[in-house]
């Protein structure tokens, strides 16, 4: 049986304890042993000798200390695999650059606020996006500093800066660890759509090593100008 860590705290605006508790669910659905901690000290717990296969943050921006930091950032390395979704992951820990390098990408803005209407387009087909086409979401669209290395699974569009398209799933690997990440999840209605679910639970899966490929096109490829 697979092992997971949830971590939730952080800004309550993201609704963290609910989105915790739909990943966990989904994990467990899917034969995880699965622990759920409310605090970053749950980092600490992190050893080499008993690895966990998955860790997922849900912990929008705060702080994080050098000593909760650093084995994380180490298990990830030695090959836990790391997935979350929208602020969770990728507005977490501002100030670390090398958590941000792990994660692949980082939050920079959401024009428009909430209930901006877009479209998230699937750029590539495996077993994370199967079955799933584009989709309409009524949300905050999130503009991100992002990872060249990264593959994409999703994107959309910013019409408003000269039609700029932006990753909206990714997957990408840090030392041996592979990691997922969705910027979809404002609030807990939005992980819980179903395209978001099969994204997130498929992504989480992945990262943990059920499927043993890459997956999402090379960023270069899904980002090629079109004629």
């Amino acid at each position: 049986m697979k092992t997971a860590l949830i971590v939730q705290g952080g800004w309550d605006g993201h609704e963290p304890r609910q989105v915790a508790e739909l990943l966990a669910n989904a994990l467990r659905a899917s034969d995880f042993r699965v622990r759920v901690a409310d605090s970053l000290d749950a980092f600490l717990d992190l050893d080499p000798a008993r690895p966990v296969d998955l860790i997922v943050p849900v912990w929008t921006m705060g702080t994080i200390s050098g000593e909760q930091l650093q084995p994380l950032l180490s298990a990830v390395r030695a090959g836990a695999g790391l997935a979350g979704c929208h602020g969770g992951m990728c507005d977490a820990f501002r100030n670390e650059t090398e958590y941000q390098f792990m994660t692949g990408g980082q939050w920079v803005a959401h024009p428009g606020n909430d209930g901006r209407h877009y479209r998230v387009a699937i750029v590539d087909a495996n077993p994370i996006t199967e079955g799933i086409t584009d989709f309409d979401v009524i949300s905050e669209k999130y503009y991100l500093h992002v990872d060249p290395a990264m593959r994409v699974l999703a994107t959309t569009s910013f019409e408003d800066y000269g039609d700029t398209r932006m990753p909206v799933a990714w997957t990408k690997t840090y030392g041996r660890g592979r990691v997922f990440y969705c910027s979809l999840g404002h609030h807990a209605d939005i992980v819980a759509m179903p395209q978001t679910m099969s994204l997130m639970t498929r992504g989480m899966r992945w990262a943990a090593g059920e499927w043993r490929t890459e997956m999402g096109l090379p960023f270069a490829q899904a980002f090629a100008p079109t004629r």
